[in-house]
């Protein structure tokens, strides 16, 4: 089975196999009828299985290593990219992605995090785990585009900010503090989108935002479902069990109101289809941006402050 095959997909993957068989056979009338006809079978069977996927399964989803990242969305749905580097004080971390770039022919300030595809970017890119440099450069960025006018767009899409001992030497938590407080205070509107891992204070460091919008297999949580397993129960292999309980999913969190609108992927996840996931989120971001870009400053900023203060209140009726 490929690596790039969910253990949950081998109803798909059977398929495939079927199909890249028959394709290598030489091409008849009935041998094409017949691929077609598996190819349908195989939408089909897709459709099931993602139809009825378990919180955990999400989890494994927002991380193929196929779905698209950061600079993908720069690439197809931004011009002009001119990227930033360097947080001033210590150096350049390629974990996080910044520049100014134009969105519906708008200038922007872009920003997000960006995991590797091989061996060699994955090292390059720290594996999507940003240290305290990458939100320092995030936010002098997003002061700049404040001091110019420039509405910001965020993409998130980590396991978490970098663990590491020299890390917490150079004050890792104290970055993200910062940044959640500066950027509830920015002028500017913000827009956040979850493309894949939004896990924990990594993810929240650049993800205060006037809307935030949630790719439909990502996942957002105050930490990785292994991590909460080891912590409660000492047991990692309960992550199944604290996936669920976390409620990580799209479905879930927009019902808590911590996110504002579920953004459809392609029918079995935006790793099958990345252009076709690109092209979905654009008019959700569109809207949110025209929206926010039309809204007074002094009420676009008490909305977002209230819109955190109300998290987490949950009453008899729940709200």
């Amino acid at each position: 089975m490929s690596t790039a095959i969910l253990e949950f997909e081998e109803p798909i993957n059977v398929l495939l196999t079927e199909i890249e068989a028959l394709c290598l056979m030489p091409r008849t009338p009935a041998r094409h009828q017949e691929i077609d006809a598996l190819r349908h079978r195989m939408l089909q069977v897709r459709q099931e299985i993602y139809s009825t996927l378990t919180p955990w399964q999400r989890v494994l989803v927002a991380r193929h290593p196929k779905r698209p990242y950061t600079l993908d969305y720069i690439g197809r749905l931004f011009t002009d990219f001119t990227e930033l580097h360097g947080d001033r004080r210590f150096g350049d971390d390629h974990a996080i992605v910044a520049g100014f770039a134009r969105f519906d022919g708008e200038p922007i300030l872009v920003v997000g995090h960006q995991k590797g595809r091989d061996t060699k970017q994955k090292v390059y890119r720290n594996f999507g785990y940003a240290r305290p440099e990458g939100y320092r450069k995030a936010m002098r960025a997003m002061k700049l585009a404040e001091k110019f006018d420039r509405p910001i767009i965020a993409f998130i899409d980590t396991p978490a900010a970098y663990p590491g001992v020299e890390s917490e030497e150079r004050g890792v938590a104290e970055a993200i503090a910062y940044n959640l407080r500066e950027m509830a205070m920015l002028s500017v509107p913000i827009v956040v989108a979850v493309i894949g891992e939004g896990g924990s204070g990594g993810a929240l460091g650049l993800a205060v935002g006037d809307r935030i919008l949630m790719l439909e297999y990502a996942i957002f949580g105050v930490i990785p479902p292994e991590g909460c397993a080891a912590i409660l129960w000492r047991d990692t292999a309960r992550k199944v069990e604290a996936a669920d309980a976390l409620k990580v999913t799209a479905s879930d969190l927009v019902g808590l109101g911590v996110i504002d609108e579920v953004v459809p992927e392609p029918v079995g996840g935006a790793h099958t289809d990345p252009a076709a996931a690109i092209r979905l989120l654009a008019p959700a971001l569109s809207r949110a941006m025209q929206t926010l870009t039309t809204t007074p400053p002094d009420l676009r900023l008490q909305q977002r402050h209230d819109r955190f203060r109300q998290l987490g209140l949950v009453g008899i009726d729940g709200v």
